[in-house]
């Protein structure tokens, strides 16, 4: 299955469509098969969910994401794991083990907007 983490340096991205990159990887019984680093193409309504989509991905694990976002996800038959605040490498660990579990979206309304496609950063509660 290929997942698609929201990454930031070597951290999870506190907002999907707001990160730096998706570090893509492919994972078979409890193996990667393939991991990879593939750019944002850019924070545009739909454009990301098409994106990875095309990227194979099956689930997207994030920090935040909001209702929009979750139900473009949910037309490609993505699966969201948001609420997640840690490491890229301690991600994949549980993600290879099965034991990752998500939260609530650690965005909350109107966190990511604002600024259209240039805005750089959420506006997240947690990082005022």
């Amino acid at each position: 299955m290929i997942i698609a983490i929201a990454t930031d340096g070597r951290q999870v991205s506190p907002h999907f469509g707001r990160c730096q990159a998706y570090t893509m990887v492919d994972i078979e019984n409890g193996h990667i098969v393939k991991r990879e680093q593939v750019t944002n193409p850019g924070h545009a309504p739909g454009a990301i969910p098409e994106f990875l989509n095309k990227k194979g991905a099956k689930k997207i694990v994030c920090g935040g994401i909001g209702a929009r976002a979750t139900e473009l996800f949910g037309q490609y038959g993505i699966e969201i794991v948001a609420g997640i605040d840690d490491m890229i490498e301690n991600v994949i660990e549980r993600l290879m083990k099965g034991t990752l579990a998500g939260g609530d979206s650690l965005c909350k309304p109107g966190d990511g907007r604002g600024y259209g496609i240039e805005k750089t950063e959420c506006d997240h509660a947690h990082e005022k």
